[in-house]
């Protein structure tokens, strides 16, 4: 049997190596995000490039005023566009990274606090007569622990689910206003 500071000595070391397990499993992750951002903005501005010489050629070859302002017009429409689903591609990219990030805290606190239960239990069968009550003062604050966590993490789900709704509903509204005025403009 294990004495008291070798449980939690086996306990720290284990947390410990929990802890850079997940900090390892999250870096990788942002990296992989970052790649993708990175993949994401290089695509664009190639394509961005290409578009603008285009645009420049079409419009360098204008007749007239008239027909350099219907030009400039029709190409308003594409590039708002694509300025919305690049954002939209960059919003998706931060929010997968963002619930694969929550995903993996989950876990490692759910682990940790596992962990923590059965230690507090492995040491509560070799307390001394008379600690009940500090026993059961550390149990009842881990379980107080455990649901204002519980309730933490519930409000950030919504918080950020609030957030996407708000995205989402400004890009709806842009891309509205967007095709509105490409419409309006072919007048």
């Amino acid at each position: 049997m294990f004495t008291i500071p070798e449980q939690f000595s086996a306990a720290t070391k284990a947390n410990f190596e929990s802890q850079f397990a997940m900090f390892t499993a999250l870096t990788n992750k942002a990296f992989e995000s970052v790649e993708k951002i990175v993949d994401l903005n290089i695509n664009v501005a190639k394509a961005s490039m290409e578009e603008s010489s285009a645009a420049a050629k079409q419009l360098f070859g204008a007749k007239d005023p008239q027909d350099f302002f219907s030009l400039s017009a029709a190409q308003a429409q594409p590039s708002a566009e694509k300025a919305l689903a690049y954002s939209r591609h960059l919003a998706s990219i931060a929010s997968s990274t963002g619930a694969e990030f929550t995903k993996a805290a989950e876990a490692q606190i759910a682990e940790t606090n596992r962990k923590i239960v059965a230690l507090v239990d492995e040491v509560s069968k070799n307390a001394p007569a008379g600690s009940e009550q500090a026993v059961a003062f550390v149990k009842s604050a881990i379980g107080n622990a455990n649901a204002g966590y519980e309730q933490l993490s519930k409000s950030t789900k919504q918080a950020v689910e609030a957030l996407e709704g708000n995205v989402n509903s400004a890009v709806s509204q842009f891309s509205q206003a967007a095709t509105k005025t490409a419409k309006a403009s072919k007048k």
